[in-house]
């Protein structure tokens, strides 16, 4: 059984830094293509980060210089981290994992809350 559990979150003031971990059991997450995702109230869902099996990655415009996804193949763990962290990066961040081969398969994590205080 595939579960993502997301980890990290919380309230910080703006300018300030968390990093989330997204720790991934029953599959491995350097065979798949990882994302953050984030839904901030009354928005669409939207792409953070990703990083695919082959180690590219790929930020949202908006996060740019300012976030990393990263990955620890050990620990079969992706991590977000973020910085100088914006009002308007508060959302609830999910993890995405998905399966590079086709039929695809995507899998998703509960979701851990970022505010951001201004």
């Amino acid at each position: 059984q595939v579960q993502l559990v997301e980890s990290g979150g919380g309230l910080v003031q703006a300018g300030g830094s968390l990093r989330l971990s997204c720790a991934a059991s029953g599959i491995f997450v350097s065979f798949n293509d990882m994302g953050w995702y984030r839904q901030a109230p009354g928005k669409q869902r939207e792409l953070v980060a990703s990083l695919d099996n082959a180690a590219n990655t790929n930020y949202a415009d908006s996060v740019k210089g300012r976030f990393t996804i990263s990955r620890d193949n050990a620990k079969n763990t992706v991590y977000l981290q973020m910085s100088s962290l914006k009002p308007e990066d508060t959302a609830v961040y999910y993890c995405n994992l998905e399966t590079p081969i086709i039929p695809r398969r995507a899998y998703w994590g509960q979701g851990t809350q970022v505010t951001v205080s201004s």
